[in-house]
């Protein structure tokens, strides 16, 4: 059906990332702060739950999860996830997957529909146009089941869930579309964002109060002993090693590439130096209406367009400037300001009926009109290019870096193999020697610490040293620059330390807990004494705060000593001229204002006009995203009670374990 996607890094990614999670009903996911359905201990193994009588598979789940898993790996570069975030990843997919199914359930059961035009159009127009139809061009029907084979999927299950995704979108249409907000509405929050205030203020700094604590020793180890858990094993475990580096710049310095085998690859891989045939045109584009909710189609706007791609037809023949005429009527965005012109391109590129006529027609020949689901089209074949094979002068450069890069390979592959070889039977000592290189001795280190020619690139190999079992002999590793071959010397346990020894970071922690509630003393004083005397100067100085001016500030504002006017500094909004705040706690700075300028925000000078419509539009979407919050909770009540969804909780602990 479709035949319009296009491969690459990009789209393989795309797919890779949001195959089935849709972009709409992830945010549901997200909204929802909960997640009950009814459990059933007799769904069988290998199925999370079924909705609707429609099973979840858990490989349909471990996938979904696996995906999310592999985007935050390579964003963490190679650092490892705890295993608890696994788990918490495969619930969250379950969920999403659970909550699609239900929104395509409640779709199907109101009537709603998709179509195949539909279908193509949201590949070919919507989200999956930047990654899968550049350029206005897609691949082959073998390029597009090889990218999604690749992925571990197929044509029909992508498409189909493209399908389930335009059909969820209609639903959550269909229940935001109903969501309003007054003009009132839009005033009071301008109002509220554009409102700003003027206040003196006293501040009290956590570090400035941890000045006065002065513990005992006694303090400290009573502290310590009413809180040894919290220093069960501070001390990690720590490792000595001794390894050498095996370099890949050492190799490629070895290895050279004959001629020979260079002409020798380009002869017995000519297929992927073949140019297939190519053809390069001009078309104009008289667009057609696409089928409204019912699947039609306006039978007199096709009519009507018909009539006018005739018409340009008739301007051509009679000796118009093809280009021109596709720059003034052509509808096709990506071509019509080139004057109607596409790069060459390949059979595969196009939909079946332009692809037809634009490679039988002879170069110069302009076709009649051209029906496609996209409208009527004039085509104009400009160039033709048969297959061939590209000379050997031309691809020679790009063989001889291919054929080095293959045997520096296997070079090093033959290296580590023999070196770790000798490494296990006679020793690092002596495997070393035989490659000219000198075994390093580390100090005890963390597994957090580096090591000296690996620098931070060497997490993994970190990870495999503190992985190799006490007394295993020499082990290997893989990094950025080479190849590690290593042996573990000496093992310390992770322990749990005496008071003495960390005495310094209990005190430490001492000061800070009897800092905060100390801050949090002497700032409830403050206020309590500035309201009593309605003097906020005098209670400032009694509590050893100096009194400072903010400049007018709204709520976005800044303010140089502690910062945001978000959270608590917020309330010098809710107060009038005069008026005194309670105690606010800024984590480490306790804060006492008083409000001595309100300006409101006017309505009449002009700047409202330019906000309006953006407020109108973040106001209504928060009231969208409420409905639909919702309508899931409500939908999620109504089937549990029905009995249309099932969930098998032996699986789903499965994956709060990370197993699947």
């Amino acid at each position: 059906m479709i035949r319009f996607l296009q491969s690459g890094n990009k789209a393989a990614k795309y797919i890779l990332s949001g195959f089935l999670m849709i972009i709409c009903v992830g945010m549901v996911v997200y909204l929802i702060p909960g997640f009950t359905s009814s459990a059933d201990t007799n769904t069988r193994t290998g199925v999370v739950a079924t909705v609707g009588g429609a099973e979840i598979p858990s490989a349909q789940v471990a996938r979904a999860a696996q995906r999310q898993l592999a985007q935050m790996r390579s964003q963490m570069r190679g650092q490892e996830l705890p295993d608890f975030y696994v788990g918490m990843v495969m619930q969250q997919a379950a969920k999403g997957l659970i909550q699609q199914a239900e929104l395509g359930y409640e779709a199907k059961r109101l009537g709603l529909s998709v179509s195949d035009r539909e279908v193509q159009d949201e590949l070919q127009n919507g989200l999956y146009k930047p990654y899968l139809f550049p350029d206005g061009k897609w691949i082959g029907q073998k390029q597009y089941e090889a990218l999604l084979s690749q992925n571990g999927s197929s044509v029909q299950e992508f498409e189909r869930s493209v399908r389930d995704e335009l059909l969820q979108r209609k639903l959550i249409s269909t229940i935001a579309g109903g969501v309003t907000v007054s003009p009132d509405e839009v005033e009071r929050t301008y109002r509220d964002r554009n409102l700003k205030v003027k206040f003196q203020y006293a501040l009290l700094n956590l570090d400035d109060v941890k000045k006065e604590i002065k513990p005992s020793d006694a303090e400290l180890k009573a502290y310590f002993d009413t809180n040894k858990e919290r220093y069960k094993n501070a001390i990690p475990e720590k490792r000595q090693v001794r390894y050498f580096i095996l370099e890949d710049k050492a190799a490629e310095s070895k290895v050279t590439v004959d001629p020979a085998e260079v002409q020798r690859y380009y002869t017995s891989h000519q297929d992927a130096y073949r140019t297939p045939e190519r053809v390069k045109v001009r078309h104009i584009l008289i667009s057609t209406p696409r089928p409204g909710p019912d699947g039609k189609v306006d039978t007199k706007a096709v009519d009507e367009a018909r009539a006018k791609a005739e018409d340009v037809l008739k301007q051509i023949k009679a000796g118009g400037n093809f280009a021109e005429l596709a720059k003034k009527y052509s509808q096709d965005p990506g071509s019509a300001s080139q004057g109607g012109e596409y790069p060459a391109a390949t059979r595969g590129t196009w939909v079946p009926e332009f692809e037809k006529v634009a490679f039988e027609q002879s170069p110069g020949q302009i076709s009649g009109l051209v029906q496609t689901s996209y409208g009527f089209h004039i085509i104009q074949t400009e160039e033709k290019q048969p297959a061939g094979l590209k000379p050997f002068a031309e691809v020679k450069n790009d063989i001889e870096k291919l054929v080095k890069a293959q045997k520096v390979n296997a070079y090093l592959d033959q290296t580590f193999n023999e070196t770790q070889a000798v490494a296990q039977k006679d020793g690092l000592d002596k495997a070393a020697a035989q490659r000219g290189s000198t075994v390093v001795q580390s100090n005890l280190i963390s597994q957090g610490d580096t090591l000296p020619g690996i620098g931070v690139a060497g997490g993994e190999v970190m990870s495999a040293i503190f992985a190799t079992p006490d007394k295993a002999g020499p082990q290997a590793s893989r990094f950025a620059q080479g190849y590690v071959i290593f042996q573990v010397a000496k093992i310390e346990p992770p322990r749990t330390p005496s008071f003495e020894e960390i005495k310094d970071r209990v005190a430490t922690d001492f000061k800070n807990q009897r800092g905060q509630e100390l801050l949090t003393k002497k700032t409830q004083q403050m206020a309590d004494r500035a309201h009593a005397e309605h003097d906020l100067a005098k209670a400032a100085k009694e509590a050893g705060a100096a009194v400072k001016t903010s400049d007018l500030v709204s709520r976005s504002s800044q303010v140089a000593d502690f910062g945001s006017m978000s959270g608590q500094a917020s309330a010098a909004f809710s107060l009038k001229p005069g008026e005194i705040s309670g105690p606010l706690n800024l984590g480490q700075k306790g804060l006492v204002l008083q409000v001595t300028d309100r300006q409101e925000a006017s309505l009449t000078d002009g700047q409202f006009a330019k906000e309006r419509d953006g407020i109108l539009e973040q106001l209504t979407q928060q009231r969208r995203n409420q409905a639909l919050q919702l309508f899931m909770t409500n939908l999620e009540s109504r089937m549990e009670k029905e009995g249309k969804v099932k969930i098998n909780k032996n699986e789903m602990n499965n994956l709060a374990k990370g197993r699947s």
